[in-house]
Formats: C-alpha cells, sequence, structure tokens
C-alpha cells in the first residue's frame, strides 16, 4: 500500500478484514447522495443519448395519417424531461462538492498547479497503456479520472445550456428558456443550426466518455485488487494486499 496517494486513518470510515487468506481494507469514499447522483446521471445520460439521436435522425415515416401518431412528439417529451432531471442533478452535485466529504470535491478541485499530480497523472497514463507493471492504489479518483471526470461535467454544463437554448427557440422568444439560455446562439453566431450541431457532437463526446469511464472502472477492477464498481453501489473501496 506504499503508493497509495492519501493517508489511511483507522476510525469509522475504515473496515479492515480477511477474505481467502488476503488482508483487505474497506475505506468509506462515496456519500449516499452521490451515489444516487451517479446512477441518476447515468440513466439520464443513456436516455437523453437515445432520445437526442431520434430527434436528430428521425424514425421512417409511420403507416397510416400522420394525425394518428405522436411519437416524435412522446420521444421529445421524454427527452426534455431527461434533461431537466439532468440540469438539477449537475446543479445537485456541485451542492455535494460543497458538503460532502473530500472525495465529492475532487473531479471540480483538480490540482493542476501540483508537479507531484502531473508525475502522477503521466504514471496513470503509462498504466492505461499497459507500459507501467504494477498499479498505484487511491482511495478516491487517480490524477486520470480527476481530469476525465472534470472535462465531462464541463461538457455536461455546455449540454445543458446549449440544450435549453434549443429549447427555448422551440418555445419562443417570449419563454423564459430563451431570455435565460438564448445567448448560447448567439456565441454560435446566431445559427442555432450550428448550435444543434454542437450540441449533437456533445453527445458523442460523451458517449466515448461513458464507454471509457465503463471500460477503465471493469480494468481496474481486474487488474488493481481495489474495487471500483462495486464502490459506487455500497460507497467503501476495498483494497486487498
Amino acid at each position: 500500500m506504499s503508493n497509495t496517494r492519501k493517508t489511511y486513518s483507522y476510525d469509522d470510515t475504515t473496515r479492515l478484514r480477511t477474505q481467502g487468506g488476503l488482508r483487505v481494507m474497506s475505506v468509506y469514499v462515496y456519500e449516499a447522495f452521490l451515489r444516487w447522483w451517479h446512477w441518476l446521471s447515468a440513466l439520464c445520460i443513456v436516455v437523453l443519448g437515445v432520445t437526442g439521436y431520434l430527434i436528430g435522425k428521425p424514425l421512417p415515416t409511420l403507416s397510416g395519417e400522420a394525425s394518428a401518431h405522436f411519437l416524435m412528439g412522446y420521444i421529445r417529451f421524454v427527452h426534455f424531461s431527461a434533461a431537466y432531471v439532468f440540469a438539477l442533478g449537475l446543479l445537485f452535485r456541485i451542492y455535494c462538492a460543497l458538503v460532502g466529504n473530500a472525495y465529492a470535491r475532487e473531479i471540480l478541485i483538480v490540482p493542476v498547479w501540483d508537479s507531484q499530480w502531473w508525475r502522477e497523472f503521466f504514471f496513470e497514463v503509462r498504466w492505461y497503456l499497459f507500459l507501467e507493471r504494477y498499479p498505484r492504489k487511491y482511495i478516491g479518483h487517480n490524477p486520470a479520472g480527476q481530469l476525465a471526470m472534470l472535462g465531462f461535467f464541463v461538457v455536461a454544463i455546455l449540454m445543458a445550456l446549449s440544450g435549453f437554448a434549443l429549447y427555448g427557440e422551440g418555445l419562443g422568444h417570449a419563454s423564459w428558456a430563451w431570455h435565460g439560455f438564448g445567448w448560447m446562439v448567439t456565441l454560435a453566431g446566431g445559427n442555432s443550426l450550428a448550435l444543434h450541431s454542437w450540441h449533437r457532437l456533445g453527445m458523442w463526446a460523451m458517449a466515448l466518455f461513458v464507454m471509457v469511464h465503463i471500460y477503465t472502472a471493469v480494468r481496474e477492477d481486474i487488474m488493481s485488487r481495489q474495487s471500483m464498481i462495486s464502490t459506487m453501489v455500497s460507497g467503501y473501496r476495498m483494497f486487498k494486499n
């Protein structure tokens, strides 16, 4: 355990036990409200990705009269509903960083001014590229994970802002959404089609992040002798010696 970046303290957040002849230490990392945010956001991203793709690439024309169908209307309703939940979740995540423990603040406060952090970041890059044989263990996010999560959070905020701007365009220029977020269209050169394209590009960026996120979590669970996926269920990170 000599490569841990955080110092372990044996208090009510730490558990020690033996499993299969191995010494297992569990450290409480992610509080319940943070775990709920994670899984709810994951669900919203899936819903937003599927419905957003269908809005941009609608299904073929259905049989019968158009007045007998409201399929795209339902798809748009689900997309907008999930967007509200996701946007409120982002605000809640900022609140978590303010009231939660140190690990809740990690992805929003990345110590890029720290040279040691950069050394550990490049070590993690080499580890993910299979250029290092032995992993370093972290109670919270490793430096590469911190930077990736911060990038995701920035993209997510931009997606929410651009999404509400496009939503406001549909509601009309007298709507609250246009008054609050219409400036995003101005930033896109006054061209809402360009903002649509950026919004859609953001969707693909988030899809790529999700794939890499799942891959690295599963990989660390297998190769680094520390829990990843189960940590976001129980809140405890387990280390095996």
